[in-house]
């Protein structure tokens, strides 16, 4: 008798748990719409696309957080599997960031679906001046490479890509394989043909795995679920560095000391010739052990050969660079070679690379 209730009991949490899952089913193509710069006194209307999953849905209230935003909704029953639109409009008629969360109540659930419209009401719309050299997608924009220089263990710098939709259909830009470190923001949410928008990339260093130079690619998808594909590709670096903050006094002063007979090195025209080769003395002025922990290229078509690391105080070492031609024509920046050492006043060496093709 107490096996048969167990399992009575076990079938009824199983039937109960299952409808719960089924019924709440509201999914949006965006939670958050960013509506990027709004003008003083323009009410601006944020459109949620939603699908119903679940069972037919009664939607019977839209709240939002405050009364200068007001909601329109489909009444009566939403079919499992169809789509609808909430509109959510802001008066907009402070200045500055606003931030309205819209509550959605209906028979999917207990708790509301929550969704989110912001963005910034300006006094007026200032479009980007600068220019948009590259070709990602359908939009044109003025950087496909991007880099974080000399970050510190802590740091959360961030950099913009700014971008123009240059298609004839409005478009939900998504940065998409993002690695852990990296998060990404698109403002606004939806751009329209000719319009422009911007792309924030935030750095997390504490993420970061070793100092030194770490590179990935993203791709600019121009729609959630966009493929990914090589024409969409931003590259990006990050460089972190030792941290030398609590070194005392009499560390510094007896701190290894790096000098390079050059920094820029330059190799002239290629010619008839795949290859090139210069060589750069580096010296240790400082009185102790002088270490060169990382030797790494920032671009694709250099080689590099150092015959010493460790270099005691007076001793030097030679830096061989080779650079590669018909590698270097795809380089998307100036081919450089980073090196990270235990120098406190240069952690980061970076050395140019200048030839002619």
């Amino acid at each position: 008798m107490t096996m048969k209730r167990n399992i009575l009991l076990t079938t009824l949490l199983a039937c109960t748990t299952s409808a719960t899952m089924q019924a709440q089913r509201i999914t949006a193509t965006h939670e958050i719409i960013d509506c990027g710069n709004v003008t003083y006194e323009q009410p601006v209307t944020a459109k949620f696309e939603l699908r119903n999953k679940g069972n037919d849905l009664v939607i019977s209230n839209v709240r939002t957080s405050c009364g200068c935003a007001t909601a329109t909704w489909p009444q009566g029953t939403i079919a499992k599997g169809d789509k609808f639109e909430i509109a959510v409009t802001y008066d907009a008629r402070q200045l500055g960031h606003f931030e309205k969360d819209v509550a959605i109540y209906s028979n999917a659930s207990d708790q509301p679906f929550y969704l989110k419209m912001r963005g910034v009401v300006v006094d007026k719309a200032v479009e980007y001046m600068g220019n948009y050299e590259f070709t990602i997608g359908c939009v044109r924009t003025d950087k496909n490479d991007v880099e974080f220089d000399d970050v510190n263990k802590g740091e959360r710098p961030e950099q913009k890509i700014h971008f123009v939709n240059n298609g004839t259909k409005p478009i939900s830009p998504v940065v998409m394989h993002l690695p852990s470190y990296l998060s990404a923001t698109v403002s606004p949410t939806t751009v329209s043909p000719g319009r422009t928008g911007v792309i924030t990339l935030s750095l997390n260093s504490q993420k970061l795995r070793d100092y030194g130079l770490t590179q990935s690619s993203v791709y600019l998808g121009m729609y959630p679920g966009d493929k990914v594909s090589a024409d969409k590709e931003i590259t990006v670096s990050a460089v972190l560095l030792p941290g030398f903050k609590n070194l005392s006094e009499t560390q510094k002063l007896n701190a290894p000391t790096i000098w390079l007979s050059h920094e820029e090195l330059n190799l002239g025209e290629f010619g008839d010739k795949q290859e090139k080769s210069g060589t750069i003395i580096i010296e240790n002025h400082g009185k102790s052990v002088l270490d060169i922990s990382k030797m790494q290229m920032l671009t694709t078509g250099l080689k590099v050969k150092l015959n010493k690391t460790r270099l005691q105080p007076g001793e030097s070492a030679k830096l061989k660079i080779t650079a590669q031609q018909k590698l270097l024509k795809l380089a998307r920046s100036q081919p450089r070679v980073l090196m990270i050492t235990n120098d406190p006043e240069r952690p980061k060496v970076m050395i140019k690379v200048v030839t002619k093709q």
